[in-house]
């Protein structure tokens, strides 16, 4: 059986346990955090989460993850068989990734956990939002999914990394960053109904107050 490694609150574990789920494919959660201990980076080389074992071993980095379940798994396509089409929703993906989440994420700590983060950092945070937002808009269909008429690998980090970088730009900023993207905001909408997507916000709930005060001991 697949083990997914990692812990509830990462948003990069839920894509990969929304992608499982979606497929139908049995699979074990095995609670993993980062670090730096012998014992962790013998799992993940960097130490980072989600990490995925299979009978030969473990496979690291969300994207290869997605990729190696949808080559040598059944269950609901997440990426197209065409290679044009294909290409567009890997795009789509790691545009949100590289222009949304991760810049978002450089200012989670003043966002949501009370800490100090550089002037520098949220005026940069804030200029990469806003372009990033705007590719998006260039290129994602919402017909009615990120990248057409089907949930893909694109919904996958759409659902888990632009309401965070949303909630960075409305609380550090007093920006809307979907106010011109009333179609996003309807996907958002649709997700959020999805039973998958409810069992791993259950989850995710569950897991916050331990998360929290884990961050808190670290401050």
């Amino acid at each position: 059986m697949l083990k997914l490694y990692g812990f509830c609150v990462s948003n990069y574990y839920n894509m990969v346990k929304l992608a499982l789920l979606e497929k139908g494919l049995p699979f074990e959660e095995v609670p993993f955090y980062p670090g730096t201990s012998p014992e962790t980076l013998a799992i993940s080389p960097r130490g980072k989460v989600p990490v995925l074992a299979v009978e030969q071993g473990f496979i690291n980095e969300t994207s290869v993850i997605l990729e190696y379940i949808e080559q040598s798994q059944k269950g609901m396509p997440l990426l197209p068989s065409d290679p044009f089409e294909r290409a567009q929703v890997l795009a789509l993906a790691k545009e949100i990734e590289l222009y949304i989440e991760l810049p978002g994420r450089a200012c989670y700590p003043a966002a949501f956990f009370g800490m100090t983060v550089p002037d520098a950092i949220q005026e940069k945070t804030k200029a990469e939002l806003l372009l990033g937002f705007a590719a998006l808009g260039r290129h994602g269909k919402f017909a009615p999914y990120v990248a057409g008429d089907s949930l893909s690998v694109a919904d996958l980090y759409f659902v888990y990394s632009v309401p965070m970088a949303c909630a960075v730009a409305q609380k550090l900023f007093d920006i809307d960053l979907l106010a011109e993207m009333p179609a996003a905001k309807a996907l958002l909408k649709r997700l959020e109904q999805n039973p998958h997507v409810q069992r791993i916000a259950k989850d995710k709930d569950a897991a916050m107050p331990a998360f929290l005060e884990m961050i808190a001991s670290k401050k």
